[in-house]
């Protein structure tokens, strides 16, 4: 004991035993010292490229924006040429366009930051998403959607301004508003099953009527019907991109309706949605000599209904949106030519 006590006493024995201390790293320049900061051997997010911010805009479904106006145009554009009035006005369509367009890449963007800061977005596929991976900051990504919705919004003002009908800023307003809470606010109707209303109405109904009462002051049933299989068409690609994400919305607490009637009920969903339209335009072939051309445009709906039906994995889905949108296209651009001529 009294040596073991002489140990502890000498200062020489004190100094050449082993002491645990805690030494912390050094900190390396650019390299946070402080709780939370990227970890050691993490490589930096790489930032948005210009080619990110592109694909973030989600260029192949702007065919759905194009297709509702070119067929409000073409229902007005037979007005003027029957002599039942003006049915046209060249600054009046293009205007009609640019809020379509920008509408849609501004929610593209808008939803891009709303699923990105709840999380939504954290194992999505298919383009790379700007918030949810940090490529960009949400507040940047904001900014761009907003800035879209202002093009829309002032594209809108000057087609009011020039037909003097002033109601037409409400419908404008709730466009912007519809197209925003779809994912944005504190309870975004599309985590409840509504988008694909809100896509039948705003991108069907609304934007085809519209363009024809914008143009000849009148709506007549040839918008009405080809507003409801432009809304269609828009119902079947929000649904295929559903479908592809039924398992990440799912966990993330997102209950859209392919979420909510499972995998089997949206893929039959969808080939209604894609098929209705073909219906309708039975109304057109009785009525005008060159709309029956316009059934070719099945040529690209039947495959994209194929592949939706017995897909395995998201890039197949992928491809079923992208012919679903060319199917818009071709339709509507096919249905406005013959209406018009």
């Amino acid at each position: 004991m009294a040596h073991s006590r002489q140990q502890l006493s000498d200062p020489t024995v004190l100094a050449s035993s082993p002491v645990k201390t805690s030494v912390k790293p050094p900190v390396k320049k650019g390299q946070s010292g402080r709780p939370g900061g990227r970890p050691p051997g993490v490589a930096p997010i790489p930032q948005a490229t210009l080619v990110d911010w592109i694909g973030a805009a989600r260029l192949p479904t702007l065919p759905l924006a194009i297709t509702p106006v070119a067929l409000g145009a073409g229902a007005a554009y037979v007005l003027g040429h029957d002599g039942g009035g003006p049915g046209w006005h060249w600054l009046r369509a293009l205007l009609c366009l640019v809020v379509a367009v920008a509408l849609q890449v501004g929610v593209n963007f808008a939803n891009d930051y709303s699923d990105g800061i709840r999380g939504t977005d954290k194992h999505r596929v298919g383009p790379r998403r700007l918030t949810a991976t940090g490529a960009a900051k949400p507040r940047t990504v904001l900014i761009v959607a907003l800035v879209f919705f202002a093009i829309a919004a002032a594209a809108g003002l000057v087609i009011i301004v020039r037909t003097q009908h002033w109601w037409l800023i409400a419908v404008g307003a709730a466009c912007i508003l519809a197209a925003y809470f779809y994912t944005g606010g504190k309870k975004p109707y599309g985590y409840y099953g509504l988008g694909e209303v809100f896509v039948f109405v705003f991108f069907g109904i609304v934007a085809t009527s519209g363009t024809t009462f914008v143009l000849a002051a009148t709506v007549t049933i040839e918008s009405w019907l080809a507003g409801a299989a432009a809304g269609f068409f828009a119902c079947a690609a929000l649904m295929v991109n559903n479908i592809r994400d039924i398992a990440q919305d799912k966990l993330a607490g997102k209950r859209t309706l392919a979420v909510l009637i499972g995998s089997r009920a949206s893929r039959i969903v969808y080939a209604v949605f894609m098929l209705i339209p073909f219906a309708i335009l039975a109304f057109f072939v009785i009525f005008y000599l060159h709309a029956y051309l316009v059934y070719f445009a099945v040529l690209a709906a039947l495959p994209a209904v194929a592949i939706a039906l017995t897909a395995k994995t998201p890039p197949e889905l992928i491809i079923a949106l992208r012919l679903t949108a060319l199917t818009a296209l071709g339709y509507g651009l096919g249905l406005a030519w013959a209406i018009a001529f």
